[in-house]
């Protein structure tokens, strides 16, 4: 199945409208579409609308940001969530309360590394405050010309351990599962390859996962390498996950690989979405 159970709308870091998202992913050949939000349900039932009108299989999505050890942040993803979960909801809404903080930080260290109006910049993509990203600063830095790309962005000023990276306590492991369990859903940890961990961390984090529950992991992701999607799938059939297969799809000319494009999922894994659809 050409299932794509992760991606991103306008209600976050998104480029392209929900109802917009939906269309292009019908267009590529998706056959099941997550719409995953960071902290952020907001974009849901617009997405559900434009595909039932479409005829595309949705899953309500989101992806949850996490605070793991001294100075790590994972990112886990609910698939199958009811989006009115009362726990779910709150536990979203304080998690999202903290990012205008963060953002205003981010821009006080910018502006010691010379790059000016950073708060102001990235809001104008935001919207709103409160869905406020490195991503929306990363977009701003491109429009005032110090790189070409978003990519060369985080590279340069906002991955950790660079001038505007500002670290945040995010909601914790065992929150996310527990949101996305009592909603419903399947939790599962988003492109582990892309987190800076050594493979001994890694371990460890899906040794933890799996304790509270964790049901699956992003086997492919288009933010991972080819190696990192062969040592992933090694890794869930050694810890009995799930496998997911995601773009992370942003938006047209800043994504790694288009919504739907991803290859097919390597042989001896269960699918999450056989436990979904």
């Amino acid at each position: 199945m050409n299932a794509d159970l992760h991606s991103h709308s306008t209600a976050s870091d998104g480029l392209l409208l929900p109802a917009d998202l939906v269309r292009r992913a019908k267009a590529n050949g998706v056959e099941l579409l997550a719409l995953t939000d960071h902290d952020e349900i907001r974009g849901l039932p617009e997405a559900r609308a434009a595909a039932a009108a479409c005829g595309l299989p949705f899953l309500n999505g989101v992806e949850i940001s996490v605070s793991w050890g001294d100075d790590l942040t994972l990112h886990i993803v609910g698939l199958g969530i009811d989006d009115t979960c009362s726990e779910l909801v709150a536990g979203l809404a304080r998690v999202r309360d903290g990012r205008d903080g963060r953002a205003q930080r981010m821009a006080g260290e910018l502006d010691k590394v010379g790059i000016h109006g950073a708060y102001p910049g990235a809001l104008k993509y935001a919207g709103n405050p409160a869905l406020i990203s490195r991503s929306h600063f990363a977009r701003y830095i491109v429009e005032i010309g110090l790189v070409k790309d978003t990519k060369s962005v985080f590279d340069h000023w906002l991955a950790k351990g660079k001038p505007g990276y500002v670290a945040h306590p995010w909601a914790t492991m065992d929150e996310a599962v527990d949101w996305v369990h009592k909603a419903g859903g399947l939790a599962v940890i988003a492109h582990p390859g892309r987190y800076r961990a050594s493979r001994r961390e890694l371990r460890r984090i899906f040794t933890a996962f799996k304790a509270l529950g964790g049901d699956a992991i992003e086997v492919l992701s288009g933010t991972q390498s080819d190696a990192d999607n062969r040592e992933l799938a090694k890794m869930a059939r050694e810890f009995g996950f799930l496998a997911s297969r995601a773009s992370d799809f942003h938006g047209p000319g800043e994504s790694w690989i288009d919504i739907g494009k991803m290859p097919p999922l390597p042989e001896g894994l269960t699918p999450v979405w056989s436990k979904l659809v």
